[in-house]
């Protein structure tokens, strides 16, 4: 069912705005309406089932230039001209308009084809269309977004030469990128990630301070993730079966070498004389490992022992295991000035993420965003897009 949309018009008339309530599900859908500020908001407001709060954007004749107004309304007559024709002979339009730029329909069929190509592949009936609902409303939210910061670094002077994106699609190659330097479409969009990682350098990271005490409190509250594992010194017998038919003759087999344990018997002669282990000649000795390092059944049957014990018997899938632990040595916390260069690292880099999505949100409030997407492609988004990440000289 399609969205409750009403519009009034304010009664001042020099702030004249166009007011949207969204009255049920949020969707880039309808005649005209705006984004989502942000998608943690909307993911809320989806949940608890009330209608989203009021988002209020300025009418674009009143706003914009007289030369921009001329031109996108004269691109609007002639998508209106198109919209006579029934959908299926209309191959291209505008679907969306970003301040000064348009977003065509046959930019998202492109954004979103790689996509739309690995969810047909993976899913049918209603999951494919919800999926791909999905897969088109973040496209056009990211296809705006990029137009947002391209605008921006635009604006700031920010441009890249074309010996520059070449260089760059040199590096790109020998990490095993699949670019072509003769596609003007792949230079191009070197180009342009080259320019949304120089307008985030500029106005999003160069902004960026750590303070010790900011260093210090992440390292109280994320202590464990400096810790050293658990490390453990083991002895280990296996007794594998040779074939699924003689999987019964090896359960026989452990439990006579259990039994032989329990007798007193060596662990370091019968593992010589018994397993099928890699360790065997040296008497089942694997040495120190870390937790984590073993098999799931395995850690679980240690984690109770103290020195000198034996587990019980443990099945996995490499067949029936004995384990005796023969030292432990508990988890260790690294001293603060250890972990002192990573933890900078970390704080910098949650801080630039925090940073560039409260940018981002700027540019969005400050921009004019008219969203022309009639089901131009599945329909209606069924989904939320995860926040944009800081764009980084990996991507």
């Amino acid at each position: 069912m399609r969205p409750a949309i009403s519009q009034t018009m304010s009664a001042n008339a020099e702030s004249s705005r166009v007011e949207i309530f969204l009255a049920q599900t949020p969707q880039l859908l309808g005649n005209s309406c705006t984004i989502p500020r942000t998608a943690a908001a909307l993911q809320f407001h989806r949940r608890a089932a009330i209608p989203m709060p009021m988002i209020t954007i300025c009418p674009f004749t009143t706003m914009a230039p007289g030369w921009l107004r001329h031109m996108v309304l004269f691109a609007l007559g002639l998508i209106a001209q198109a919209s006579l024709l029934s959908a299926s002979q209309v191959e291209d339009g505008i679907i969306a308009i970003v301040n000064s730029d348009l977003i065509m329909l046959s930019e998202m069929k492109r954004e979103v084809a790689p996509e739309r190509e690995r969810i047909q592949k993976e899913y049918r009936g209603e999951v494919l269309a919800r999926r791909l609902k999905t897969a088109e409303y973040m496209a056009l939210t990211t296809m705006i977004e990029r137009k947002l910061q391209l605008q921006a670094a635009k604006a700031r002077g920010i441009s890249v030469t074309d010996q520059e994106v070449l260089q760059a699609v040199q590096q790109m190659k020998q990490q095993g990128r699949a670019i072509d330097e003769t596609n003007p479409a792949d230079l191009k969009n070197v180009r342009e990630q080259l320019m949304l990682l120089r307008i985030a350098d500029r106005d999003v990271r160069s902004g960026v301070m750590v303070g010790e005490s900011d260093m210090k409190r992440y390292f109280q509250e994320h202590r464990d993730r400096f810790a050293l594992s658990e490390e453990y010194t083991l002895s280990h017998i296996l007794i594998r079966p040779r074939s699924p038919a003689d999987t019964a003759e090896a359960k026989e087999k452990v439990r006579d070498v259990m039994a032989r344990l329990k007798q007193g018997e060596s662990f370091e002669d019968l593992a010589l004389r018994f397993s099928d282990g890699p360790n065997a000649a040296g008497g089942g000795r694997l040495g120190l490992v870390r937790q984590g390092e073993l098999l799931p059944a395995i850690e679980r049957a240690i984690a109770t022992l103290v020195p000198g014990g034996i587990s019980d018997v443990i099945e996995t899938s490499e067949g029936f295991n004995i384990v005796r632990l023969e030292d432990k040595k508990p988890k260790q916390f690294r001293p603060y000035e250890a972990v002192r260069t990573e933890i900078q690292r970390l704080v910098f880099q949650q801080k630039s993420e925090d940073a560039f999505q409260t940018w981002l949100t700027e540019l969005k409030n400050k921009a004019y965003i008219e969203i022309k997407f009639e089901s131009a492609l599945s329909g209606p988004p069924t989904a939320v897009p995860a926040p944009r990440t800081l764009p980084t000289s990996k991507q």
